[in-house]
This record gives C-alpha cells, structure tokens and sequence, in this order.
C-alpha cells in the first residue's frame, strides 16, 4: 500500500487515475471514504498502487526530463508527489514515479475541472509548439478562462465547452479532440479520413473547453466550508450540500442565458426570481464574467461558424428566429450525418449563445447536446461520447469550406 494524503481538490476517482487503479480497490482499502462524498483534505488514505516506483532526482533533472524519461505526463508527476513543489527540484530527492496506463495526455478517466485543464495545456504546448493558447478573461473566483488555436487558415471555427456546470465532461471531450487534430498534424496523418495539415492550413480553431470552471469545480468537488459564497450557494441550492444538478455559474446565473438575443423574453419565460441552480438569467444581459469573456473573443474574432458543446440529448440545435443563413440546416443535417444525432429545429428559447451569435452575424451556429441520460454523464461514458463527438467536429471544421 502507498500512503497518500488528501489534497484540496481530490476525488476517488482522481486519485485512482493518478495510480492507475480502479475506484472499487481504492474504496475498499479505505472504508472510512465514499464515492459520492467529498474528501477531507489531510486525509490519509492507502492507495493499492503496483504500478509505481520511486526515482532518486539527479543533477540536471528538471520535470520535463523526467515527464520524457518516465513516458509519464507532467500532470501525473505532479498528482502523484503532492504538495512538493516539482518546479523547485532538488538533487537527491526522492520522487514518486507512476504508471497511469495511459499514453495520452488528456485522461478522461476522472473528473475533469480546471487544474486538469491548465496541466493538459502546459503539456499539449510542449509537444506541439503550434498550438497557442491565450487568457480571454477570468471566472468569478478569478480562474482563468483559457483559449487554444489551432491551424491559421482564414475559416474561423470557434468550439466551446463546458458552459453548463454539470455538463463539464464537454471540456475533456473538446481537449481529447484538440490533442487527437494536433498530433495528426505534427504527425502529417488523417483523422477520420481527413488530412489535418491541409485542414489546418484552411481552417483556425478556436476552442474554449471549460467556460464554467468555478461551477465544475462546485459540482465535481462539493462546497467546502472556507468558499467565499459558502451561505449563498448553501440557500440557493435548496440547503442540499449535493450539487450534481447544478448548472449555473457560482453566482447562481445560468451562463447560457446571458447573451442579448430576446433576453427580456427569456427571462420572463424562465420566471425564476432570483439564482439558483439552473435557469437564472441574471439580472441583465452578460452580467456575469465568463459569458463576457465568451461575447468578446467572439466579437474580437468574427468567427465564420461556432459550435457550443452541451448534454444530453443527442440533439443539434440550428437555428434561431429564422435568422439563421441558408446552408445552416444542410449543415446540422452534414453533422447529424457524422455523429448520428438528430437535428432539430428549435422555438421558444432565447439568449444563448448561438442563439446571439446567428442574431449578431448571420452565420451558422449550433448547439450539440452530446450523449444520451442524466447530468453530469457518468466518466465511464467517455469513449462513446468521443466517438460520436468527434466525426461531427471534424465535419463542422470543414462544413464552411
């Protein structure tokens, strides 16, 4: 058994990744803990790792070296030998090494917030210097809202995810997606059948994984007792400390009716007086940060197309008041074709963001409703989730073209 001691932040199932062993093992060597309760950071806890060993640093090491060395990702490194400080390396310390039993490094095999996201970006910059990322605003408690590019073709695609708390299992399908099209192109290969440095020489993408980063958090990880808005969250939420069905941001605004298209008629059709978990349109039109950040890199890059990640529902959202361009249903009909979902013509919803974005350009914009069941989607849905997500990205990349 390794001893391990809860940090801020850790779940079952991150600490199960970072050791490569199932929930069950861990659960049951520890059955002062469940899965469906937050850790107590300071916690001890044994972990029935075997697929690790420990590795004595040696002069000249740095963490990327030894990232290289161990064919383990940085993130893994770093989740394995917490608190230390792997930036502040010292000749002859002693390092946990793991085995995660994955080559990739986007992991989606736990839950997936904004410290997975911004470890993931570090290491998709090192191995593709192409890919840019850039900081286009910060959420409520201040966590940066990251944007990555890829390609420099003059089409402009701009994907977002993880807008909806309880949907965040967007964000690592949106990042799965960008490290699958980044290697394909380092690599000159074809991703589903598509050559990705021609595309990419057409096309930039612009994603933004996790839009909601402090409502994923609340959801993935519970309210500890220290939140800033730990008596607000507490009431708004009913008194329940379970947040799974949360979707707004940490302010209790759904982020996906902020946009100024018809919001007045959204917020009366809604009818929700005040913040909550869902539905709260706010008290006016991009009151909250992210949804500012979201409306300002979009005005800022006048996207040809965009496509906003939800779940569930297997469902893609076209149009917006007969506002929308000519080719938009021949387009949702190409990405039903790719994934399998069903395109639908929608009424009587207003002030989102695609919904803003056909109002304000004229140009093709859908919402896709990834997956089928229950928010938040369970991890183990993942690989299918991908395998429908994907073709239908690749086809909106090349639906303008």
């Amino acid at each position: 058994m390794l001893p391990y001691i809860v940090q801020k932040g850790d779940t079952v199932l991150r600490i199960a990744r970072t050791y490569n062993v199932n929930a069950a093992s861990l659960l049951s060597a520890n059955p002062g803990i469940a899965a469906d309760e937050p850790l107590v950071p300071g916690l001890l806890l044994h972990v029935p790792a075997q697929h690790y060993f420990t590795y004595r640093v040696q002069s000249g090491d740095t963490l990327l070296r030894i990232s290289a060395r161990f064919a383990v990702t940085t993130y893994a490194l770093k989740a394995a030998n917490r608190p230390l400080d792997l930036k502040q390396l010292q000749e002859g310390q002693l390092l946990t090494i793991p085995n995660t039993g994955s080559s990739r490094i986007v992991d989606a095999r736990a839950e997936y917030g904004q410290r997975e996201l911004m470890n993931n970006i570090e290491s998709l910059l090192e191995a593709y210097p192409f890919l840019q990322s850039y900081t286009i605003g910060h959420s409520v408690m201040g966590k940066p809202i990251a944007a990555l590019r890829l390609g420099d073709g003059p089409v402009k695609v701009h994907i977002n995810a993880g807008m909806h708390a309880n949907e965040w299992i967007t964000a690592p399908l949106l990042m799965t997606f960008i490290e699958d099209v980044a290697k394909a192109a380092a690599a000159g290969e074809k991703l589903c059948g598509v050559e990705m440095r021609t595309l990419l020489r057409r096309v930039s993408l612009w994603a933004v994984p996790l839009v909601n980063p402090d409502g994923a958090e609340l959801v993935q990880e519970g309210l500890p007792r220290e939140h800033p808005y730990y008596n607000e969250l507490l009431q708004w939420n009913n008194g329940s400390p379970r947040f799974h069905k949360w979707k707004a941001n940490v302010r209790g605004v759904d982020l996906n009716d902020q946009f100024p298209a018809f919001w007045e008629q959204e917020a009366e059709r809604r009818d929700v007086p005040g913040p909550g978990p869902r539905d709260y349109t706010g008290g006016k039109p991009l009151s909250e940060p992210e949804a500012q950040a979201i409306y300002a890199l979009t005005q800022e890059q006048q996207f040809d197309l965009v496509v906003a990640l939800h779940t569930q529902g297997q469902e893609i959202y076209w149009n917006y008041r007969g506002y929308e361009p000519s080719g938009a249903e021949a387009i949702a009909n190409k990405l039903g074709k790719a994934s399998g979902y069903k395109p639908i013509k929608l009424a009587g919803s207003d002030a989102g963001y695609k919904d803003w974005f056909i109002l304000q350009y004229r140009k093709p914009g859908f919402t896709v409703e990834v997956g089928y069941g229950v928010n938040p989607l369970p991890v183990g849905s993942f690989p299918g989730l991908y395998d429908e997500v994907r073709p239908l990205l690749i086809a909106a990349l090349e639906a303008t073209l």
